[in-house]
């Protein structure tokens, strides 16, 4: 009798021993994101992603798009008031001198850094190479811990990363963009300033599925004579080639830059703003940046097919959100969404991963008063197209739109749950503390 009782406590002994175990910083790192991927491979064989659909319900009226109309005429809701402080632009937008440009260029003094054995850690990777490249004294945990402290966060967004420069990182700074281009790059780079860029990828994930994704690359140089951007690659898949300076076809880059509407990072000393200034010309301004952005994205609109079709409206809206113009960005949006819904269903041509890392649906919708949208395009996100409900943006825009709809209680808890994703995060913070609510 006294055996049989020793071993029933034995059991719950031992898981005790085993969890606090898992939970010792070593050994978590390396069995956290194993866990993960088993938990996301059940999920997702359970109900696949790449299945889900969202379909705006409150969506305006969209005319087709024939001889390079983009959308008829609307009436919508005025938007909520926006506060913003704008980056300040130069005083003047300075033009690009046409000193020709090396053939090739490939920068010394990087510090390669992968990503593996953390989850979802190249956007701490490659803003970790940007800032060594200067002679910070750092790695990838030192700003994934500030970013993204939960290993539970999919994403972290360009503006994490520049607020992380601005705040902790003295005599840097960094520009975001969108509206990249080759030549751009190539400029920047010959002139010794390496950037980040976000582009999609296809690829196998941690959880063994083909698919596309979003990634953040660092670029580092350039053969013009081969057409071939050369960057440094923080993910790298069993049989791939090294990610230390990888080498990719400029049309390539190109098809993979798309899907976050050519947005790029340049990082540098506060001294060399002038320069990096004068280097991007009139993309140093950031609205005329916006609007060239709108440009290709609006081309593009009418001269690609499938995916990229729906990436080139999906883009429309992303420019029209950078410039406050909501109702314009809505309706592209809800075109965009129609093409994806009319997409293969299979992983590697729906982007079910697109709302993991782009919010501009959720302020196009919102700043329309389409909040029922909204909540849907959240629902969708949140249960459909990730394993756990934690995407803190997503979370985010969806309390929003409760507490407009009228259900706080609603609100409340996804405020709460984004800060549990990721704790200390100032829009989950100040949204609880507009209620009167203490985090």
């Amino acid at each position: 009798m006294q055996k049989r009782f020793n071993r029933i406590w034995l059991i719950p002994i031992s898981l005790v021993f085993l969890i606090s175990i898992y939970y010792i910083p070593p050994v978590h790192d390396r069995l956290a994101w194993r866990l993960e991927s088993l938990r996301t491979q059940i999920r997702y064989l359970i109900k696949p992603p790449d299945e889900a659909v969202f379909l705006p319900t409150q969506q305006s009226t969209i005319q087709t798009v024939v001889a390079g109309t983009m959308y008829a005429a609307i009436q919508t809701p005025s938007a909520p008031a926006q506060t913003t402080t704008p980056e300040p632009g130069p005083p003047s937008i300075p033009t690009i001198t046409s000193t020709p440009l090396p053939a090739t260029v490939m920068l010394d003094g990087i510090k390669y850094e992968h990503q593996h054995g953390r989850l979802n850690y190249c956007g701490p990777a490659n803003f970790s190479m940007a800032l060594t490249y200067w002679g910070w004294d750092g790695n990838r945990d030192v700003i994934g811990k500030a970013v993204k402290p939960s290993d539970k966060d999919k994403n972290v967004m360009p503006y994490e990363l520049q607020d992380y420069i601005t705040d902790t990182v003295p005599g840097m700074t960094s520009i975001v963009r969108n509206g990249g281009d080759i030549e751009m790059l190539k400029r920047l780079v010959s002139a010794g300033f390496p950037v980040v860029v976000e582009k999609g990828i296809y690829e196998l994930d941690v959880n063994g599925k083909f698919g596309w994704m979003g990634h953040y690359g660092f670029v580092t140089g350039y053969d013009d004579t081969n057409r071939m951007i050369i960057y440094q690659d923080t993910y790298q898949p069993a049989g791939a080639p090294p990610g230390l300076n990888r080498k990719i076809e400029y049309e390539k880059f190109i098809e993979g830059w798309r899907a976050f509407n050519y947005v790029f990072v340049v990082v540098y000393p506060v001294e060399k703003q002038n320069e990096v200034l004068t280097l991007l010309g009139p993309l140093a301004d950031e609205q005329t940046a916006n609007r060239h952005a709108l440009d290709i994205a609006r081309t593009e609109s009418q001269s690609l097919s499938g995916i990229d079709r729906f990436f080139a409206w999906f883009n429309v809206g992303t420019s029209h959100v950078a410039l406050f113009e909501y109702a314009d960005a809505a309706i592209a949006y809800d075109f965009a969404f129609s093409l994806y819904a009319d997409l293969d269903e299979n992983n590697a041509v729906r982007p079910y991963r697109m709302m993991w890392y782009q919010t501009g649906p959720y302020k196009a919708y919102y700043y329309t008063n389409r909040f029922s949208d909204v909540i849907n395009l959240a629902d969708t996100t949140l249960n459909e197209t990730i394993a756990e409900p934690v995407l803190e943006e997503s979370l985010y825009w969806r309390g929003q739109a409760y507490y407009m709809a009228g259900k706080t209680d609603l609100a409340v808890k996804d405020y709460r749950a984004a800060l549990k994703i990721h704790p200390k995060w100032a829009p989950a913070i100040q949204a609880l503390q507009d209620l009167g609510i203490q985090p």
